[in-house]
């Protein structure tokens, strides 16, 4: 099982310094949380794209890239990559060199987005959410898996004798997670296609992760991928830690009471109570992640939020400690102790490119005008 942590990329006051970071400062300290996230022994870092303040994020690639050069074996990936507004050419070009780049160490979580005003600022209209999402998604598979593409759609001009460049690294295109609070479509595609269903597991309560998840394993039995304890299931999180459970949630509070996503609304008590917010001590937050098992099955990846709401650079850096110390490891071997042989790991691009058969070299050679991309 693979363990991680996710970034929204929120530049967000300090409630109890009154303290905005700049925008290059949280660049800056996103960086510095990944590298400590490889430190600590963590699996896997995943960061969000948005267009709007108060987040930074417009371009997840960029700055994966730069993670890349400095890791060796985390697993890097989006949270979400916006498959409705951004044309699938673009995120099949970018998305392969940065495969290239990380050698191999990528993948990246489809979702339609919850800004609403994003959809008019590329030109789309999000009545089409739904629709935009299946469409473009089918595009960019076929433009991973097909040296040459000719296709036609609703949404996108059409494309004649198109060749996406560079190829997927050893011919085998990133792991594919779709990643949805609420629609059932979206489920539904991840296992249409045999991918990964990503639940962000944290505003709503267990019972609704657990109707979401179940959906989304009876369709992928449905469609013959293998049955249903056997789809590839990854759950999203929020917690915060302090060696004592009183003192971190003294400490939490008024960055909860704050928040852009779920401040001014119900109490802290209230919020954990409902949903799987977790907020207590390293041993409590290893009782409420072992227990998401119990409604939502055996699954292959935890990522955990730990940077939002205005917390300071400091504070989540201990917070990666305590998770890569104290919380992580018992997770890990417990949850390894309970996984059946037949349920799969987190497929990663060694596991891919050996279900494949083993790496090719998909380099595309085809000479072409360099003024009109025709070939000669």
């Amino acid at each position: 099982m693979q363990f991680g942590i996710f970034t929204v990329s929120d530049i967000t006051p300090d409630p109890t310094t009154g303290r905005t970071p700049s925008e290059a400062e949280r660049i800056k300290a996103v960086l510095t949380i990944a590298r400590k996230a490889e430190e600590v022994g963590l699996d896997v870092f995943a960061l969000g794209e948005h267009h709007n303040p108060p987040f930074f994020s417009s371009s997840p690639t960029t700055t994966l890239a730069w993670i890349a050069a400095q890791t060796s074996t985390l697993q890097l990936s989006t949270s979400t990559t916006l498959i409705t507004t951004n044309d699938p050419v673009k995120i099949a070009e970018d998305y392969a060199m940065l495969q290239h780049l990380a050698d191999g160490r990528v993948d990246l979580m489809m979702g339609r987005g919850n800004t609403g005003p994003v959809y008019p600022w590329f030109g789309k209209d999000i009545r089409d959410g739904i629709e935009l999402a299946v469409e473009n998604y089918a595009l960019l598979r076929q433009l991973w898996r097909e040296d040459v593409v000719n296709w036609e759609g609703k949404f996108r001009t059409p494309l004649q004798g198109f060749t996406s460049t560079p190829r997927p690294l050893d011919g085998v295109p990133p792991f594919v997670w779709h990643g949805s609070i609420r629609s059932p479509q979206v489920a539904e595609q991840a296992a249409y296609y045999g991918d990964g269903f990503f639940h962000n597991h944290i505003f709503w309560p267990p019972e609704h992760t657990q109707q979401m998840v179940e959906f989304y394993r009876r369709r992928f039995e449905h469609y013959g991928h293998g049955t249903a304890d056997q789809a590839i299931v990854g759950l999203g999180g929020q917690v915060f830690m302090r060696k004592n459970s009183q003192d971190a949630v003294r400490e939490f509070r008024p960055y909860f009471d704050n928040a852009p996503v779920y401040g001014h609304g119900p109490s802290l008590e209230e919020f954990t109570a409902q949903t799987p917010l977790t907020v207590g001590s390293p041993e409590q937050v290893i009782e409420r992640t072992l227990g998401f098992r119990d409604y939502v099955g055996d699954y292959q990846r935890q990522l955990f939020l730990i940077d939002h709401a205005g917390l300071p650079l400091k504070t989540v850096l201990e917070q990666l400690d305590l998770l890569g110390e104290e919380v992580v490891p018992v997770l890990r071997r417990e949850f390894a102790a309970l996984k059946p042989a037949h349920v799969p790991d987190a497929p990663t691009h060694e596991s891919l490119v050996a279900a494949a058969g083993g790496a090719k070299d998909s380099t595309v050679f085809a000479p072409a005008d360099s003024v009109t991309g025709q070939a000669r």
